[in-house]
């Protein structure tokens, strides 16, 4: 079928219901003379007379009868769906679908996914884990998160957390045979983990002030262990297996409880992790309101 065929048999419609070309055109928002023009068209294309007209009134034919029983579900289906497509602006419901890291999904999103569930239980949540910092967009994604430098500038970007650095841990265990570095060149005789980047296959270099000289220094871990996973790396290292460089918050914990120890100093904060989307342009309430949250509790830790 001829798409442009549909405003006319819209307004076709319109003229039906009303029994007037008047009062069609006054819903519709346009003129009698080119309603009456519009009907005259699509007869024409159809071959039929769809409308008997008077003076006075207006009637349907039986061909325009057999039309409009045709074509009135499928028009009523159509409104109801633009009016779906409406409400879902404003209600938030449906589906979001999330890329996110790991270490980022179990420190800020995991545990308040209770919360988020109880104040909006029509939205539904698929957190898609990726260490590799996939594409968003071609994941089909509604949204990532990520630090900056690991997203294209055409995106739109929230803070979600707080600046963040990089802290060098050890276990006690570990420094019973080994003493804590206390300078750059003392790295080199540790059992310094590594963290295997999916997206590059690299081994993450260690960036930190030295300690003695405050110079920027960069540094390559070589250990017993590579992981790309950020899971085990935490574990290897409260087994004493060796130092490991890893985000503070990752950490924070193990460190007040004493099972880890933090060397060489604090390294200098960083901008924090952002939750990126395509567009603030038409953002559904289903994720406006995902990103309101996740702001929200981000103001918690400042």
């Amino acid at each position: 079928m001829d798409r442009n065929l549909l405003p006319a048999i819209a307004a076709f419609v319109e003229v039906a219901r009303e029994g007037s070309y008047t009062r069609a055109a006054n819903r519709i928002g346009i003129s009698p003379s080119g309603l009456s023009q519009a009907i005259r068209t699509l007869e024409g294309q159809l071959g039929v007379r769809l409308l008997n007209r008077s003076t006075r009134s207006v009637s349907l034919t039986d061909d325009g009868r057999k039309l409009l029983t045709q074509v009135e579900p499928g028009l009523a289906m159509i409104s109801h769906a633009v009016v779906a497509v409406g409400n879902a602006r404003e209600k938030p419901s449906g589906e979001i679908r999330l890329n996110v890291p790991r270490v980022v999904s179990q420190h800020f999103i995991e545990p308040h996914l209770g919360e988020f569930s109880r104040r909006y239980p029509e939205v539904r949540v698929e957190l898609f884990i990726d260490d590799g910092l996939g594409d968003i967009v071609r994941e089909s994604c509604d949204a990532g998160i990520r630090l900056r430098e690991s997203v294209t500038e055409t995106m739109i970007a929230v803070p979600i957390t707080p600046p963040v650095s990089l802290a060098i841990v050890g276990s006690p265990a570990y420094f019973v045979s080994y003493p804590p570095p206390k300078q750059f060149k003392d790295l080199a005789s540790h059992n310094c983990l590594g963290f295997r980047q999916s997206s590059s296959g690299a081994i993450f270099r260690w960036e930190l002030t030295d300690p003695k000289t405050g110079e920027q220094q960069t540094f390559q871990p070589v250990g017993t262990l590579a992981t790309n996973n950020d899971d085990v790396m935490l574990s290897a290292v409260l087994q004493g297996i060796g130092l490991i460089m890893h985000l503070d918050f990752a950490v924070r914990q193990h460190l007040a409880s004493g099972t880890l120890v933090k060397v060489m100093g604090d390294c200098p904060p960083f901008d924090g992790f952002n939750i990126y989307v395509p567009s603030r342009d038409h953002m559904p309430a289903k994720l406006r309101v995902f990103v309101d949250f996740l702001v929200e509790k981000r103001r918690l830790l400042e």
